[in-house]
């Protein structure tokens, strides 16, 4: 199982020097790849996470940290397709894929904010079919010399995009989703399933179970599926689930080490230690300095190979 990190894209440490140094110590450390989330807004009514209140833009962040590193691959978990167009995605995706030698690999959701589905004039009428028929736009316009798509939600007329992705027939799509169906739509359609940050990891290889049974329905490979885990660190006292129960990824640096290798054997393929959901260093109100000390710490024990 390989092992990435989440880059510092929300709260305190979500600084320009940040972006760019921890990006270039996880790839010194020998972390596999980099991540990043989208938060558009919080409505004011809105009870969120100090996590979501204030968030980097996940594309431009990735640029931003393609620029300063060479090998770690980019990913975004994820980015809600209901919010922006296949073909400008197509176009920003083909982008970042260039510009950093191929290494994207494109997390995508349906969203639940209510507050950006208005914003942004996102519909969430029949997103699993949307979600279907966005995939083909992007694949067509990534692979095909001339692209045309007529869908019942989305129409392409015969065009050129250019450039193309380095990728190919393009970057991965791996897709997001915690109910059965969308977890089985990712097995079905896609490069793989990402976990979310409220994942029940306890019951992420039912979930796996899942996915690869539609790949298989399907006729592609279930083991060529990926299934990348965000994990949201806790480090430190434990913190007890509603049974009584350690959360995993909780606890001390020997018990995270420890559920990173359970979950490989859940089936997990990649799993990123996300520190942006720590209060310590996500939250907008938390100190700078301290965020940063704690969050490099972090980086440092939790690094591949370490224990």
């Amino acid at each position: 199982m390989q092992i990435g990190f989440g880059a510092s894209v929300s709260g305190a440490w979500a600084t320009a020097d940040n972006l760019a140094r921890f990006a270039e110590r996880a790839e010194e450390l020998g972390y596999a790849s980099l991540w990043t989330f989208q938060r558009l807004l919080v409505g004011t009514d809105q009870k969120l996470a100090p996590v979501y209140q204030s968030v980097l833009d996940p594309l431009v962040a990735l640029g931003f940290a393609a620029a300063r590193t060479s090998r770690i691959r980019l990913g975004v978990s994820v980015l809600n397709l209901p919010f922006v167009s296949p073909a400008y995605l197509a176009n920003q995706a083909a982008t970042l894929d260039l510009l950093s030698g191929g290494r994207l690999d494109l997390g995508l959701g349906v969203g639940w904010s209510a507050a950006e589905f208005t914003a942004t004039g996102g519909s969430t009428a029949r997103r699993g079919a949307r979600t279907e028929e966005y995939l083909q736009v992007l694949h067509t316009l990534w692979a095909d010399e001339v692209s045309e798509f007529a869908g019942e939600f989305y129409t392409v007329p015969p065009s050129r995009m250019l450039p193309k992705p380095v990728q190919r027939p393009g970057p991965p799509v791996l897709l997001g989703g915690a109910v059965p169906a969308a977890v089985a739509r990712a097995g079905r359609i896609s490069d793989g399933w990402l976990s979310a940050s409220g994942t029940d990891l306890t019951g992420i290889s039912a979930q796996i179970d899942i996915a690869r049974e539609a790949a298989s329905e399907a006729g592609k490979d279930p083991a060529a599926l990926r299934f990348v885990c965000r994990g949201a660190v806790r480090a430190g006292a434990p913190v007890a689930t509603p049974d009584g129960t350690r959360q995993r990824l909780s606890g001390s640096y020997e018990q995270i080490r420890e559920d990173a290798a359970w979950l490989g054997e859940q089936g997990v393929t990649e799993l990123f230690y996300d520190l942006n959901w720590d209060p310590q260093i996500g939250t907008p109100a938390a100190d700078p300095a301290a965020a940063t000390a704690r969050a490099e710490e972090l980086m440092h024990e939790l690094a591949p190979g370490n224990g």
